[in-house]
């Protein structure tokens, strides 16, 4: 099933954090770890990626630089700041009450 997009702009910020809490990740190396951790429900375009990446990096919530890896192809990666750590403690605080409370709305019904 395609999940409404619209449900997804909540929380993307969240889950690129969460992506770069766990280590430094470049852009198209984060859209294919998403698709793979959510069973590919979620899926974000990169262009759809870069804008949040930059807004966070304007915002102090990560930082950017070049590297070859393991490739000779640079590649900018990013890296979650001290701030970027704590604005996700607040947004999977912020997840945790408002899905609880949708959960507690619909009632506990599961639908698959």
């Amino acid at each position: 099933m395609k999940i409404d997009k619209d449900l997804m702009k909540g929380s993307t910020t969240m889950l690129i954090l969460n992506l770069l809490s766990g280590g430094d990740m470049y852009g198209y190396q984060m859209v294919k770890e998403l698709e793979k951790r959510s069973d590919h429900t979620f899926t974000l375009k990169e262009g759809t990626m870069y804008p949040i990446l930059h807004a966070l990096e304007n915002n102090g919530m990560v930082e950017s630089y070049w590297d070859e890896g393991n490739s000779a192809r640079k590649r900018k990666y990013y890296h979650i700041t001290n701030s970027g750590r704590k604005l996700l403690k607040e947004k999977q605080k912020e997840w945790e009450i408002y899905s609880n409370t949708v959960n507690k709305v619909m009632g506990g019904v599961c639908y698959e």
